[in-house]
């Protein structure tokens, strides 16, 4: 028996990638899910932008950004169905237009991830020293002290994530318990508050013309759209970790439509709630006060819960939450990246360095600590360019990057089972019509936010083209620019590697099968070669 059969036949668990089979049920599944969107931070973050933009609106814009998701989430469920690769849409996509598609849906993702992730470290930083009452540092996004915990902030769970998928559920667990809890709290406290007269001035009475898209402008409406397509993004975490899932072609494709409708129900309820206690007034705790935009949660939760007694410990509940928040996303935005890239080196479309697997943990080694790395300078370079303000321009790109690829996704599944459309009414609408119509909206939406977004009206940076004296918005340029990278990176490596892009590797007509020489033990970043091992590449 070869070194390699030893090892798999000692180890069960390992999936033909070398990852941990069966490690999540549905209910973890779901957790990652609803976990990876972030739901206390992606209000803390979004919602102030989002009134600023549509004023009470708000809560019919949650619902309407909830249509495409929940579109492309059944695109996901099927495509799952059909092929449990974790690469997803880099996967999915190959197989129905191409390489070419495939490896930019891919970029897609792992682009998507490099941007949220320096808002996370920000928040992360800011509400660390918030929570032992340090305002005069943790008010002060530009602060170094915040730059520092931010980095700390990612090594700790890129740390986390190498160690394994399921101490990193586990760990979600807990959190997603404590941030679902505190914002139920927060929201019928502030509800009662409003019904027996005691919000402060300025409040406003929940109404069902805030259910009413019509009456405003259609610009904001798809501005406002674009940052909600912000909050909900995240929950396909749950399908990237399929291979490491039970009855991996079912239950990753289920706790992500479960998880876009949980995310519903918990943004309508604290979307309404913060709109109708605090108003939207430009002073004070008004969602239109531009001192608090990017952190609504914090100044909500001392007004509403006070600052003495209970009161105190509730508030900072509170931000012990959205850093739970902060951190659960945190790992979820490395997870789906690492296996994505794994996915991508597996099938040569990518440096076979990032194929590799611990033999312990059986998480991805290159992969998770290069997605750690790159995060990390990203975030560097972008808090020196905003002074801080990373949050506007990289959340308003990264709005266009997650249009991109979830449309991707819905096209892919349409294209992907054109032929067998008809066979029944069932599957027409779920593997036709539906993701059809999500790839639609998402590309409409996305396409009509980066037309606004050359401006500089929704972006904290902008660069002036030499020459022509044109102002190009931050948010503009860092969409274009990441979309750029990725096709660089593709015409690259393609001249480097062409088997995969020759179709060799990954087609439609091909079983996913993980090619022979996936999987040499390689040292990076201190990893120990010998903690490492080939990936089996035995098929029945």
């Amino acid at each position: 028996m070869s070194a390699i059969t030893a090892v798999v036949a000692t180890d069960a668990q390992r999936a033909e990638k070398g990852l941990k089979q069966g490690a999540l049920g549905l209910i973890s599944s779901t957790v990652v899910g609803v976990a990876s969107t972030a739901p206390a931070y992606s209000l803390a973050a979004t919602l102030g932008f989002v009134v600023v933009l549509i004023g009470v609106k708000a809560p019919i814009v949650t619902l309407l950004a909830f249509v495409p998701m929940l579109l492309v989430s059944f695109a996901y469920n099927e495509l799952n169905k059909a092929d449990p690769d974790c690469g997803t849409t880099f996967t999915w996509a190959t197989r129905a237009f191409g390489p070419k598609t495939g490896f930019m849906g891919g970029w897609g993702i792992v682009g998507a991830d490099i941007l949220v992730m320096a808002s996370l470290a920000q928040i992360a930083g800011q509400y660390i020293f918030l929570l032992f009452n340090n305002k005069s540092i943790g008010g002060h996004a530009s602060s170094g002290w915040v730059l520092l915990v931010g980095i700390l902030w990612i090594v700790a769970m890129t740390a986390i994530c190498y160690v394994g998928i399921e101490i990193s559920a586990n760990f979600q667990k807990a959190l997603l318990g404590i941030e679902i809890a505190m914002l139920a709290i927060l929201s019928v406290v502030a509800l009662v508050k409003v019904a027996n007269g005691s919000a402060p001035i300025g409040h406003l009475h929940p109404a069902w013309s805030w259910f009413n898209p019509l009456g405003g402008s259609f610009k904001d409406l798809v501005e406002g759209l674009t940052l909600m397509l912000f909050i909900y993004w995240g929950w396909d975490t749950a399908v990237s970790v399929n291979e490491e899932t039970e009855n991996k072609s079912v239950t990753p494709g289920k706790a992500a439509v479960i998880s876009t409708v949980i995310l519903l129900g918990v943004y309508e309820l604290v979307v309404l709630s913060a709109q109708s206690y605090a108003g939207l007034g430009t002073k004070g705790i008004g969602l239109g006060n531009p001192a608090h935009q990017g952190d609504v949660l914090s100044v909500l939760g001392g007004s509403i819960f006070g600052s003495s007694g209970f009161g105190s410990f509730l508030t900072h509940l509170l931000l012990l939450m959205v850093l739970s928040s902060a951190a659960a996303s945190t790992q979820t935005t490395i997870l789906p990246t690492a296996r994505t890239t794994l996915s991508m080196a597996v099938y040569k479309s990518i440096p076979s360095a990032f194929s590799k697997i611990h033999k312990r943990f059986l998480t991805p080694t290159v992969s998770t600590v290069a997605m750690g790395g790159v995060s990390i300078v990203f975030y560097v370079v972008m808090n020196y360019v905003s002074k801080g303000s990373v949050i506007v321009d990289s959340v308003t790109a990264l709005g266009v990057m997650i249009a991109f690829y979830y449309g991707l996704t819905g096209l892919s599944c349409f294209w992907y089972y054109r032929k067998t459309l008809t066979q029944n009414t069932r599957d027409l609408f779920m593997q036709g019509v539906l993701p059809l119509v999500g790839w639609a909206l998402m590309w409409s939406i996305g396409g009509y936010s980066l037309v606004q977004d050359w401006g500089t009206g929704s972006s904290v940076t902008s660069w002036r083209v030499p020459g022509v004296h044109w102002e190009v918005g931050g948010a503009f340029l860092l969409a274009v620019g990441t979309l750029l990278i990725g096709v660089v990176l593709m015409f690259v490596y393609r001249a480097v590697a062409p088997p995969f892009f020759r179709g060799e590797v990954l087609n439609r007509d091909t079983l996913t099968l993980v090619p022979d020489d996936v999987g040499a033990p390689v040292g990076l970043f201190g990893i120990d070669p010998n903690e490492e091992t080939p990936v089996s590449t035995e098929t029945e």
